[in-house]
């Protein structure tokens, strides 16, 4: 039921256009300060996770790990995806509330 709950949430920030999802982009917002939170899959690459918790530590954006890159991508409704960061502050509050 949990599971359910962020991903509509993220479903409801993708069609209020509040997310950036993929490695590169998600790179470039947080480097931009306008990433909000991040949203990691627990089954990425081990290079991929280093770069993403690197930057996120170095530029103190919070980082949520979801189970696997299906589900991220489910709840945006898009193939697999892996980052996907939020740029909306009330969206990443409630996302940090349901993943806790």
């Amino acid at each position: 039921m949990k599971e359910q709950k962020w991903m509509s949430l993220l479903g409801l920030a993708n069609r209020a256009r509040k997310i950036i999802s993929g490695e590169e982009l998600a790179l470039k917002e947080i480097r931009s300060g306008k990433a909000k939170l991040v949203l990691l899959s627990k089954d990425a690459s081990i290079n991929t996770a280093k770069k993403i918790t690197d930057k996120c530590n170095s530029y103190k954006v919070p980082l949520k790990l979801v189970e696997n890159r299906h589900l991220l991508g489910q709840a945006i409704g898009k193939e697999a995806r892996v980052v996907v960061a939020i740029m909306d502050n009330g969206f990443a509050k409630k996302m940090i509330t349901l993943l806790d």
